[in-house]
């Protein structure tokens, strides 16, 4: 089937900064259509599992902190607009061995880089020793030769519900949402023609094309851009686990602790990040890692978290560390990263066709800058004056 209607821009993935982007161009009076293999917010991709950290100092680089400055803001105007909770801002917590280097996100001392990125933009913060940190938070256990950067505005965003509320804004601003209609093609034509977006219910066109799909992305790479982007975009699966806090629930709860990113050695697996309960039902400390071992795809993602995977977490990462937490597991649950060399984002136009906007490649660290990534992606498909120079995230050979 043939939609009449012609766009101004189609978005093609809904996850964090698919369903920012719709949001934002729909706000802005453009007719934009936003497609989705699945129905947002799900539990396929990467933008899934009850929270996510967001903090204001960057240690991966400067030129995030504006984006996830706006998005704070942005997704305050969101709470008030759909009735959503999305934001909680439980203070955070960047802890290191005092005499390491140790690294997050590709960045060497990345508590010292947090620290600079504070100073640098006037960010409200302590820096904390082995001390300091156990007065304030005695649920963790340390070492006693660790530095601390506290910021009291981290905290954590709900992912289902910023997708859910961004969803909600842009329809309610005009924008058409297809869900559960996979993309099958897409033509991006040439300088000043529109794109054809083949799906498998119909044939859309626009004027542009935003291609935010995550893992899904190198399914729609044109040949050109697979040959000039070749072994740029790789997806891992990550894991997410909830002790259960039993007796010391109340010791893990908003308030009381902090989200938290912990290196604790040198090595890069030497390394947890995790946050209070985000479900009073369910109280329960929530921690990941990450790995970049194994690289995995869409259709072969291994979902089922399996028995060995939690104890090996609880014994390597949470015993010992959190000596209130005895290694009951409620939850567990998969999920993809897709990564680029040097773990920045990607958001640039194809080679062969400029009228293809890729935005995508968040690389561990993308949805607390998912809301304000899409407004000043929103304003570049419109040619608007923007805040943000995007110019950082143009495609590199690393």
């Amino acid at each position: 089937m043939k939609d009449s209607t012609h766009y101004d821009a189609i978005v093609v993935g809904l996850g964090a900064v698919g369903a920012a982007t719709l949001c934002q161009l729909a706000r802005r009076g453009a007719r934009v259509l936003g497609i989705d293999r699945f129905a947002p917010p799900h539990d396929h991709g990467s933008s899934h599992g009850e929270s996510r950290i967001t903090r204001l100092a960057i240690g991966e680089g400067e030129a995030y902190v504006p984006l996830v400055r706006r998005s704070h803001a942005i997704w305050r105007e969101l709470e008030a607009a759909t009735g959503r909770s999305i934001l909680t801002q439980t203070g955070g917590l960047v802890l290191a061995p005092r005499d390491g280097a140790a690294d997050h996100h590709g960045k060497p001392d990345f508590v010292r880089r947090t620290i600079a990125s504070a100073q640098r933009f006037g960010i409200a913060h302590e820096v904390l020793d082995a001390d300091g940190i156990r007065a304030r938070f005695p649920q963790f256990h340390l070492q006693g030769n660790e530095i601390g950067y506290y910021e009291p505005e981290a905290g954590f965003v709900r992912p289902e519900q910023a997708i859910a509320a961004q969803l909600d804004v842009a329809r309610a601003s005009g924008a058409r949402v297809h869900v559960d209609d996979p993309v099958l093609a897409l033509d991006g034509g040439a300088e000043g023609e529109s794109v054809t977006v083949r799906t498998a219910s119909a044939t859309h066109t626009a004027r542009q094309v935003v291609v935010a799909a995550g893992p899904w992305l190198p399914e729609f790479l044109p040949q050109a851009a697979r040959d000039a982007w070749h072994g740029e975009f790789e997806v891992y699966r990550q894991v997410m686990y909830w002790f259960d806090a039993g007796n010391a629930a109340g010791d893990f709860v908003a308030g009381r602790m902090p989200i938290f990113i912990w290196m604790y050695g040198d090595a890069e697996e030497d390394y947890m990040y995790g946050f209070p309960s985000a479900d009073p039902g369910r109280p329960a400390l929530k921690v990941a890692s990450e790995q970049y071992a194994r690289t995995t795809s869409p259709a072969a993602l291994a979902r089922e978290v399996d028995a060995a995977e939690v104890e090996a977490m609880y014994r390597r990462r949470v015993a010992g560390r959190f000596p209130a937490i005895d290694g009951r597991v409620v939850d567990a649950r998969a999920c993809m990263y897709t990564v680029t060399r040097d773990r920045h984002f990607v958001v640039d136009r194809l080679p062969d066709a400029p009228q293809v906007l890729v935005a995508s490649a968040c690389s561990g660290h993308g949805f607390k800058h998912s809301a304000g990534l899409g407004e000043a992606i929103a304003q570049r498909v419109l040619g608007q004056a923007s805040d943000f120079d995007l110019r950082a995230f143009a495609h590199r050979r690393t």
